[in-house]
C-alpha cells in the first residue's frame, strides 16, 4: 500500500542495508533439523526458502495476537492491514508465509509519501470511497502493533514508510518472542538487537523480556548477544534449548542485574546458576555476590546435583518460586542448603525427585508460614512423618501434591486437616492407604477445598465422597478416576457442588 509511491529514505536505507549485507549470504543455506528432545514441547515443522529480497528468514510466528478474529465492523477489521491481500490472518498461514521476509530488520524503509497519501485518501473519501486505514492516528497503530508477535511486527515494517517508523518504535520492543524448531535464533537475536541499538549504540535499554522456548538451535552465541546488549533484561525463557550451557547462563545473570525470571527447563547442560568468575572477583565481600532471580524453573535439568543446588541457593537468595521437577539426583542434603540461603521460598516443586525423603520435608518445614505451594509427587520415600512436619509448621499451605506417595495414610491427612485449614488444592492420587476415614477428617476441617484428586485411591468409597460434597461447597474439581465411586455418590456430589467438574470412569454417569 503505497510502497512504490516515493523515494527511499537515505538515512534509513543506508543503516538497514548494512545489516542486509551481513545476512544475505546466510539465506541460501538449507536448514537441518536438530535432534529431538523429550523435555521440549512439540514444535511445528516449518520450512524455509530463499527469497529475492535479502532476508535472514529468521523469525517464525509465535502466538496469535490478542485481538479477536471477529470484528463488529467487517469492512474495517482491526488487523486487516497487517496481512498481505492474498493471505488470511490465522495461525495455519504461518507455515507458508513465515519465511517471506518477515524479519525486515535489514531492509530499507519502504518509499512512502505521507502527504501525498493523505491527500489522495481525502480525495477518495470525498468521492465516496471507503475510509482508508491511513487516516487512523499513530496511537491506534501502536496499540494494534503492541499486540502482535515479533515476526508479524517485522512484517508490518515493510508495508510503507509510516508503518516502518511505527513498527520500530522502542515502546513496542520491550519483549522478543521467538519460536520454531528450524529457526536460526542466534542470528535472529543478533539482527534484532543490532536494529534496536541504533538509537542507543550497543545497548537495548527498552528490551526487558526474551522468550525463545522451543528454539532448539539456540546456542551460547545467542545468549551471549542477549547478555552483551540487554542490560535491562528481566525475563529470559529458553525452555527446551538443550544446546545452552552453564557459561552462557552465567554471563546472562552476571550482565543483567535486574533479571528476575529465568526458565531453563529442559536445558540438560545447565547444572548451576552463578556469576562468572570475572564478575565475582570484582564484587566486594559486602555485595554478597547475589543474583536478583526470584523465579527459577530447572525442570528436567537432569545433571543438577546437591552441589549445584547449594551454589544456586547461595547466589539466588531472593528466590520465591523454584521448580526442580525430575531433577533425580537431588537429595535431602541439597534441600538443607536451600532452606538456609532462601528462606523466602513460596512455591517449591520436587516432583519425581526419588531421593527426597521425610528428612528433606523436615528441612522444608523450616520455611514455615511462607510456603504456599509444595509438590512432592512420586517421591516414594515420603510418608506420614514428613507430611506431619510440613502440616505442623507450614500452616498457610494452599497447595499440596503428594500423588504417588504410597506411604501416605489417613494419619497424614489428619495432620493436614487439623493444621492446614486453608488448604485449597490437594492431590493424593495413587495413595492406596488413604480411605474414607481420612477423607472425612479432611472434609470436616478444610471447608475451602476447591480441587481434590483421588485418582486410583482404591480404598475410597461413596461414603467419603458424600461427606466431601456435604462440607466443601466450593469444590470445583473432583478426580475419582479408577475409584470405586458408585453412581449415587457421584450424583450426590453433583447436586451439592453445582460448579464442580467430576472426572470419573463410570460410564453410567453423565
Amino acid at each position: 500500500m503505497g510502497a512504490n509511491n516515493g523515494k527511499h529514505s537515505g538515512s534509513e536505507g543506508k543503516g538497514s542495508s548494512s545489516i542486509s549485507s551481513d545476512l544475505s549470504s546466510s539465506t541460501d543455506q538449507t536448514s537441518t533439523k536438530a535432534p529431538k528432545n523429550a523435555a521440549a514441547s512439540e514444535d511445528s515443522d516449518l520450512s524455509m526458502r530463499t527469497l529475492s529480497t535479502p532476508s535472514p528468514a529468521l523469525i517464525l510466528p509465535a502466538k496469535p495476537p490478542l485481538y479477536p478474529y471477529s470484528s463488529p465492523h467487517p469492512h474495517l477489521h482491526p488487523l486487516s492491514p497487517l496481512l498481505p491481500p492474498s493471505a488470511p490472518f490465522n495461525g495455519s498461514s504461518s507455515t507458508s508465509s513465515s519465511s517471506e521476509t518477515v524479519a525486515m530488520v535489514h531492509a530499507a524503509a519502504p518509499p512512502f509519501s505521507s502527504t501525498h497519501s493523505r491527500r489522495r485518501a481525502a480525495r477518495d473519501h470525498h468521492q465516496g470511497a471507503s475510509v482508508p486505514i491511513d487516516l487512523l492516528p499513530d496511537l491506534v497503530f501502536l496499540d494494534v502493533f503492541a499486540r502482535l508477535p515479533t515476526d508479524q511486527l517485522c512484517r508490518c515494517a515493510r508495508v510503507c514508510r509510516r508503518w516502518y517508523n511505527l513498527a520500530w518504535d522502542p515502546r513496542l520492543w520491550r519483549s522478543i518472542r521467538l519460536t520454531g524448531d528450524v529457526l536460526q535464533v542466534d542470528r535472529a537475536l543478533r539482527v534484532l538487537t543490532r536494529r534496536l541499538c541504533q538509537d542507543t549504540p550497543n545497548v537495548c535499554l527498552m528490551l526487558e523480556s526474551v522468550v525463545a522456548s522451543g528454539c532448539r538451535r539456540l546456542t551460547d552465541r545467542g545468549l551471549h548477544t542477549v547478555a552483551q546488549c540487554c542490560p535491562e533484561l528481566r525475563c529470559l525463557e529458553v525452555a527446551g534449548c538443550y544446546n545452552v550451557s552453564n557459561e552462557a547462563v552465567f554471563e546472562v545473570v552476571s550482565r543483567c542485574p535486574n533479571l528476575e525470571h529465568l526458565d531453563v527447563s529442559g536445558c540438560s547442560k545447565v547444572t548451576c546458576i552463578s556469576l562468572t568468575r570475572e564478575v565475582s572477583l570484582k564484587l566486594s565481600p559486602m555485595h554478597g555476590q547475589q543474583i536478583s532471580i526470584r523465579y527459577l524453573d530447572m525442570t528436567d535439568c537432569f545433571a543438577l546435583e546437591d552441589e549445584g543446588l547449594h551454589t544456586i541457593a547461595a547466589h539466588c537468595t531472593q528466590l520465591t518460586h523454584l521448580y526442580l521437577r525430575r531433577c533425580a539426583r537431588l537429595t535431602d542434603e541439597g534441600l538443607r542448603y536451600l532452606v538456609i540461603y532462601c528462606p523466602g521460598v513460596r512455591e517449591l516443586s520436587l516432583s519425581d525427585c526419588r531421593y527426597v525423603s521425610d528428612f528433606g520435608l523436615r528441612e522444608i518445614a523450616k520455611l514455615e508460614g511462607r510456603l504456599r505451594y509444595l509438590s512432592v509427587a512420586h517421591c516414594g520415600r515420603i510418608t506420614d512423618v514428613g507430611v506431619r512436619y510440613v502440616a505442623k509448621y507450614c500452616s498457610r499451605l494452599r497447595y499440596l501434591n503428594a500423588r504417588g506417595c504410597e506411604g501416605l495414610t489417613d494419619h497424614g491427612l489428619e495432620y493436614l486437616a487439623k493444621c492446614c485449614p486453608k488448604l485449597k488444592s490437594l492431590d493424593i492420587g495413587k495413595c492406596p492407604l488413604v480411605s474414607d476415614a481420612g477423607l472425612e477428617l479432611l472434609a470436616l476441617n478444610c471447608f475451602n477445598l476447591k480441587r481434590l484428586s483421588l485418582k486410583s485411591c482404591e480404598s475410597i468409597t461413596g461414603r467419603g465422597l458424600q461427606v466431601v460434597a456435604a462440607n466443601c461447597y466450593d469444590l470445583q474439581l473432583l478426580n475419582v478416576q479408577d475409584c470405586d465411586a458408585p453412581l449415587e455418590a457421584l450424583r450426590f456430589v453433583k447436586r451439592h457442588c453445582k460448579r464442580c467438574v467430576i472426572e470419573h470412569t463410570n460410564p453410567a454417569f453423565f
